[in-house]
């Protein structure tokens, strides 16, 4: 099997990108698996069966950094890069099914999907630093003495500008969960559980995000602009958890034999 292609995108923040190499070591790790047994046997990803070996490095950084007493990244880093990781397992569902005669049918489809979700990865994974950026501007203005009148409005900005990441981030996941709905119905069936854990973290990503924007705009002085951006996250929480969340059940139904 050819190794797929992979795109990245830089924790321009820290100066690595962990989740670049994690993500490769994952796609080349699955590549060792036999699979048996799984769905009747009726696929199997590869016949090689050497030991699975994964970067450990790259998969401890990040959450390293998160650890640390460190203002960023923090909470709303997180939330992207869950949704990153969703959009990751995405692309693996797309490269695994790739080839295959059976979804012959559906590749040019599939070979879409990959595309999409190749790049809403890499936007969510450029939105770690985003947030880290933004929240940088809000201390900044914190640090202006209070008798400074440039104080109130620099805040005001900064906290208003604070809670774009986070929505955008809620925007790309949105476009994961779209993709994984459709994946669901034509990538490979040994996939299956991948898409339903992305699913699950996508779901988690939008509940993460959405609490980014809410502790913002609760500071905002302009409450009609708060009041418009929780209705925007407000109506994406609606709209796209229940989603998320109807695929997960579906997905841990069918491999339940429950369906």
């Amino acid at each position: 099997m050819t190794e797929p292609h992979v795109a990245t995108s830089g924790l321009h923040v820290r100066g690595v990108d962990p989740f670049g190499a994690l993500w490769a070591g994952h796609v080349r790790g699955m590549e060792k698996v036999k699979v048996t047994g799984m769905l009747g046997g009726c696929e199997a990803l590869t016949e090689d069966t050497r030991e699975v070996v994964l970067p450990r490095e790259s998969m401890t950084y990040f959450a390293d950094e998160l650890a640390a007493r460190k203002p960023t990244p923090g909470g709303g880093g997180a939330a992207a890069y869950v949704g990153a990781l969703g959009a990751a397992l995405a692309s693996m569902a797309g490269h695994f099914t790739l080839g295959k005669p059976r979804y012959a049918d559906v590749e040019d489809d599939v070979r879409r999907l990959l595309g999409e979700a190749e790049e809403v990865r890499c936007a969510l994974l450029d939105l770690v630093d985003d947030d880290a950026r933004a929240f940088q501007r809000v201390t900044s203005a914190l640090s202006i003495p209070r008798g400074n009148p440039r104080r109130a409005g620099a805040l005001e900005a900064a906290t208003r500008g604070a809670c774009e990441p986070p929505l955008t981030m809620m925007d790309c996941t949105t476009e994961v969960i779209g993709i994984l709905e459709e994946l669901h119905h034509k990538c490979s069936r040994l996939l299956l559980t991948d898409v339903g854990c992305a699913a699950v973290l996508c779901s988690a990503s939008l509940r993460a995000a959405s609490l980014n924007v809410y502790v913002n705009t609760r500071s905002l002085s302009d409450r009609a602009a708060a009041r418009e951006l929780d209705g925007r996250c407000d109506a994406l929480l609606a709209k796209w958890v229940g989603r998320a969340d109807v695929l997960a059940e579906g997905i841990t139904a069918d491999v339940r034999g429950e369906s």
